[in-house]
């Protein structure tokens, strides 16, 4: 398995626990649509949240949460849409976009996870 990759697994094993640890029921994974991949689909509540996990191993190419682009975040929002639409999830009145940045060090594991973010409708 590439390097790449087994950081990416590795990551989003870290994300699915601090996510679980943070009360998020976790309702799907790699949900993935002609549109793109949403890496985690989950239930805060009452909220159904899509989160999108950045691992680095170290920062030479940024921060974690810079890798998450104004692009990426609209096509979070078409998969998201073609999920809802797909499924209905009947009684959520609430939907929100998280991102989950984890950095991977000789130092250990640094998490960082923003709640609500916002999408640019322009």
């Amino acid at each position: 398995m590439h390097k790449n990759r087994k950081i990416g697994n590795l990551g989003e094993q870290i994300a699915l626990q601090t996510l679980k640890d943070a009360g998020y029921k976790v309702i799907a994974q790699n949900y993935r649509t002609q549109e793109g991949e949403i890496d985690i689909i989950a239930l805060d509540g009452d909220t159904l949240v899509f989160v999108e996990v950045k691992t680095r191993s170290n920062i030479f190419f940024g921060h974690p949460l810079e890798a998450v682009s104004p692009f990426k975040l609209k096509r979070m929002k078409k998969v998201a849409s073609i999920f809802l639409q797909r499924y209905g999830f009947n009684g959520i009145k609430n939907v929100r976009f998280d991102v989950l940045g984890i950095l991977l060090s000789k130092g250990g594991v640094r998490i960082e996870l923003i709640k609500g973010v916002f999408l640019d409708e322009s």
